[in-house]
């Protein structure tokens, strides 16, 4: 089974990843985008260096991610548990100058039909996300601000209603323990 755990930044799923580790010992955890070796690289581009690119350059970049993770990561462990922070619903989300039923074309040739069977989706609130950034650095996305992280929350959403996949919404500010019970439950259901 292909679980994604998805959400916006600061929304704690780093803090689940590292939970479920210790839960699911047995299984393939992975991320997006960033998991494979040309991955890192195309990260590098899109979140750390001051590269100036256009919305589809950056959409076509997190696809090439996304492409050779499924080569080399979902592909060869489709038949185990696989746990990936993040997936195409982000890479559909966030690339929210284009509309939705053309990114889930261009997604799902990317990922030649993979979609996760299970979402957690964890869902953040205006002044808990104010909070959260306040208290750390901030990368290239984060910086474009409130507003735009809660519209790509919704997008979030959105993405997961098309896809028609399996989803559980938490609001991420329950604490981390109740959190980590209900994603364990919705992965064993």
């Amino acid at each position: 089974m292909y679980c994604a755990i998805e959400g916006i930044d600061t929304s704690g799923k780093s803090t689940q990843i590292a939970s479920l580790k210790e839960i699911f010992k047995n299984a393939i955890f992975t991320f997006e985008p960033g998991a494979t070796k040309i991955g890192k690289e195309i990260r590098k581009i899109l979140l750390e260096y001051d590269l100036p690119l256009s919305p589809k350059a950056e959409m076509l970049l997190f696809l090439a991610d996304r492409a050779e993770h499924c080569e080399e990561i979902l592909k060869p462990n489709i038949h185990q548990l696989i746990i990936s922070d993040r997936s195409l619903i982000s890479g559909i989300a966030y690339a929210m100058e284009f509309e939705i039923e053309s990114l889930l074309h261009l997604n799902l040739f990317a990922t030649s039909g993979i979609l996760p069977d299970k979402v957690v989706l964890l869902e953040i609130t205006e002044s808990v996300l104010q909070e959260r950034l306040a208290q750390k650095g901030i990368d290239k996305i984060e910086s474009r601000g409130i507003p735009y992280l809660l519209n790509l929350q919704e997008r979030l959403k959105e993405t997961i209603a098309k896809l028609k996949v399996e989803a559980l919404y938490l609001p991420a500010d329950l604490p981390q323990t109740t959190i980590t019970a209900r994603i364990v439950n919705f992965i064993k259901k």
